[in-house]
């Protein structure tokens, strides 16, 4: 019973990271894609069909590289 605490706290920080990185990649597109189009109408356009692909693709990495140092902090981390 003594991993239940060092469990949660892993998942807590797991749910925190994937959290932040849904609401990027819900921003990126809509936010601004709709806020910028009055500003900015070519650049509005792009960000939201290309930007985020782009951006979804850095989530990935960024992702990745977190979850690995996550890994390690709690040391469940593959050796």
């Amino acid at each position: 019973m003594s991993d239940k605490p060092q469990a949660n706290a892993y998942w807590a920080a797991n749910i925190r990271i994937v959290t932040w990185c849904l609401v990027i990649w819900a921003i990126v597109p809509f936010g601004f894609g709709i806020l910028l189009e009055p500003v900015m109408p070519g650049f509005a356009f792009w960000v939201a069909q290309q930007g985020s692909i782009l951006v979804f693709l850095a989530i990935i990495f960024f992702y990745a590289w977190r979850m690995n140092a996550l890994d390690r902090e709690h040391g469940v981390d593959e050796q």
